[in-house]
């Protein structure tokens, strides 16, 4: 189902590609093997080794600076995954989840073809709407489970590559849980990964490029979503 993990081709045609909200480059650069004129953006300087490549300033302002067929963004999600849930009162009441959640439905409004917007599950589905489709990176070669959704506008969903059996969630923190109604918090069967809230942000390589071969070939192909489907059933 879907494109295997082989060698990519390098396209005839070239797109246009904003990634916002990514310092990491990772799907910025999986864009620019395929000959693609990608650029990746954040207020961080990059970490991916392109500078050349990575617009450090405002994503909005990026938006302006040229006419883009395809944006993909990665809004931070610190004040709105489920997570975090338990902390949701006091970042209502101090206005920092409608800040996250303002800054993530801009994306939106966006004067661009083809978008799609990245984000765990989380308060986005009650104030929006639910993701088009949720992923794992186990789906796509890498053996870790982070459910994520991806908002999708004219594009369509993205086809698991490599599906594999997963040895861990990919959080923070030395267990995975949830919070218990006497306020403890339940432990996880599966081990846990300490990392920052940056590296546990970057997209993994099976999902970055998933995202960069399948949206470009979709978009150059011309052909509908319904068709594209069914090339890929």
């Amino acid at each position: 189902m879907g494109y295997k993990k082989t060698t990519i081709p390098k396209s005839e045609k070239k797109l246009t590609a904003l990634i916002g909200c990514e310092e990491s480059q990772a799907v910025c650069i999986e864009f620019r093997k395929l000959g693609h004129e990608a650029f990746s953006c954040d207020l961080l300087p990059c970490s991916g080794g392109h500078p050349e490549w990575h617009l450090q300033m405002d994503v909005f302002e990026a938006i302006k600076l040229k006419k883009w067929d395809l944006m993909i963004a990665f809004p931070p999600c610190t004040h709105l995954c489920s997570s975090g849930a338990v902390y949701w009162d006091i970042k209502q009441k101090d206005g920092r989840q409608q800040d996250a959640i303002d800054f993530f439905m801009c994306f939106f409004d966006v004067n661009c073809k083809y978008i799609a917007v990245e984000n765990p599950a989380g308060i986005i589905s009650r104030v929006f709407r639910k993701p088009d489709q949720y992923i794992n990176p186990y789906y796509f070669g890498d053996p870790y489970r982070k459910r994520t959704g991806l908002w999708l506008k004219n594009l369509p969903l993205l086809n698991p590559t490599n599906i594999i059996t997963p040895i861990a969630s990919w959080h923070s923190g030395s267990t995975r849980g949830g919070i218990k109604k006497d306020g403890t918090r339940t432990k996880s069967k599966l081990p846990a990964l300490k990392s920052g809230s940056i590296l546990r942000s970057k997209t993994f390589p099976g999902i970055a490029q998933a995202l960069a071969f399948q949206y470009s070939n979709f978009i150059i192909s011309g052909i509908s979503i319904k068709e594209w489907d069914i090339m890929n059933i």
